[in-house]
């Protein structure tokens, strides 16, 4: 009986608005029964009853009373959790509880045809709306240590967008570390693989605008139907929703609905949801449902991976030398190492010359904040507290902990490696210790190069870095 209501209440809906939001708002209505004269339907979420009441409470009278009389009524079986394997879906019962009179003031449902540009029925090519860069692809982003599990995180979601676990996926990191060239490149994989969905890609403070400039023009309705209407939803810089309270609450409910519906979140974040400050409690809580990536910084075989596949891209050939010293070099980030490429072609190509370690000397010279101009013992104290993410002044210092005692007696040992400095000057350098001292360190580094791999290995990598300083 209730399927029967429901179904003739559904031909006179659809013929009354858009196919777009008949399909989006009530085609997922499933009805539960019929107690005459209540008809009870389930939606899918709180929000979803929302915006029934608040948009097409005219429409959902007149097609229940058509069918059951003018006594009918309906009533709500909303979908708090949507439970799991064990546990059946909760739901809570609410009536039908809006008055008209607002709603027939606004010109009824027929007043959701509009102009605006997030109204779906007049887009044609979603392609189009994706804001999806082309050149951010899986191809182009080189896989290392670094971000190895947010690139195979992100392979996964683009093969089954919606249907993994990591939904949402959140991807965070520092800046230029690579987060909107994989959240993108997840976009376009999707959207290469499943040309039917609608993929969008938009910055946290455009969606903010968005969301202000749909309240001034009174179009917040299509702008809710347009993200609603998302299959993939890509939102870069999340931190940037912080104090934006109403933008936050827009946001949770449209995060809610497609997440309910199976629909792909994918975000990016200069840290972790815990470190989000300003946000609200219920929006953070909802960001670590799925999975969440960092981003490092590169090592030294990933950036000049980088490098390598950037001049292979360009088509340019470039010294073995030139590549791992500005690997060694440009340490910081994948975008200012793009930087500095893009700076070193454009002054060999404006200067008709080679790009040999001079020239690449002398541009990293003008970008790269702080580079030395030789190796001297403040340079190999700076390198090496970096390497070891302790300070300069660690090194001086008279504690004994491990990580620092290794630390000081590598920097003493490059310092007599790569400086004319005698020991008792080198001791000065560290604290005022005596030359004692140094001769210490200098055999316990070469005790540990024979037997711990670990050391050796960051021994290693630490030599390159002067070695290429003292070219």
């Amino acid at each position: 009986m209730h399927n029967r209501i429901w179904d003739n209440c559904l031909k006179f809906i659809g013929s009354k608005i858009p196919e777009q939001s008949f399909k989006t708002w009530f085609i997922p209505i499933i009805p539960l029964k019929f107690d005459s004269p209540v008809l009870t339907i389930q939606v899918p979420s709180q929000f979803f009853y929302e915006w029934l009441e608040d948009n097409y409470v005219q429409l959902l009278k007149e097609a229940i009373q058509s069918e059951i009389g003018p006594e009918g009524k309906w009533e709500y079986s909303v979908i708090v959790d949507k439970g799991n394997a064990k546990n059946q879906p909760y739901t809570v019962n609410l009536a039908q509880k809006k008055d008209f009179s607002k709603f027939a003031q606004n010109g009824g449902y027929k007043n959701q045809v509009s102009s605006s540009p997030f109204a779906l029925p007049e887009i044609d090519n979603k392609q189009q709306l994706s804001n999806l860069n082309a050149e951010y692809t899986f191809d182009t982003y080189i896989e290392g240590d670094c971000n190895r599990l947010a690139r195979s995180a992100g392979l996964a979601v683009a093969s089954k967008p919606g249907i993994t676990s990591f939904n949402p996926l959140m991807v965070y990191g520092g800046v230029g570390l690579g987060k909107t060239h994989l959240a993108q490149a997840i976009g376009n994989r999707i959207k290469r693989e499943n040309p039917e969905q609608f993929v969008l890609y938009v910055a946290s403070e455009k969606f903010a605008s968005q969301f202000i400039e749909a309240l001034k023009n009174n179009s917040l309705q299509e702008f809710q139907n347009f993200y609603l209407n998302v299959d993939t939803l890509i939102i870069d810089d999340v931190q940037f929703f912080k104090d934006k309270v109403k933008t936050q609450e827009i946001f949770f409910h449209i995060f809610n609905h497609l997440h309910q519906n199976g629909k792909q979140i994918i975000m990016s974040s200069d840290r972790p949801p815990t470190e989000l400050k300003g946000l609200q409690e219920r929006l953070v809580s909802r960001f670590k449902w799925g999975l969440t990536a960092d981003l490092q910084q590169p090592d030294f075989e990933t950036r000049l991976a980088i490098i390598q596949r950037k001049l292979q891209d360009d088509g340019l050939e470039i010294d073995d030398k030139v590549l791992e010293y500005l690997a060694y070099s440009v340490d910081t980030n994948i975008r200012e190492l793009e930087g500095v490429l893009i700076s070193l072609v454009a002054h060999a190509s404006l200067n008709r010359s080679e790009i040999d370690l001079e020239l690449a000397k002398q541009t990293l010279k003008s970008i790269v904040k702080n580079i030395e101009s030789e190796v001297g013992i403040d340079y190999i104290q700076k390198t090496v507290s970096e390497y070891f993410n302790v300070s300069s002044d660690d090194l001086k210092a008279k504690t004994r902990k491990k990580e620092i005692v290794i630390a000081r007696q590598l920097a003493m040992y490059f310092s007599k490696d790569y400086t004319n400095h005698s020991l008792k000057s080198i001791g000065s350098h560290f604290g005022g210790r005596d030359h004692s001292t140094v001769i210490h360190a200098l055999q316990s580094v070469n005790d540990m190069l024979d037997t711990d791999a670990r050391f050796r290995s960051s021994f290693t990598e630490l030599k390159k870095k002067f070695k290429m300083k003292a070219i």
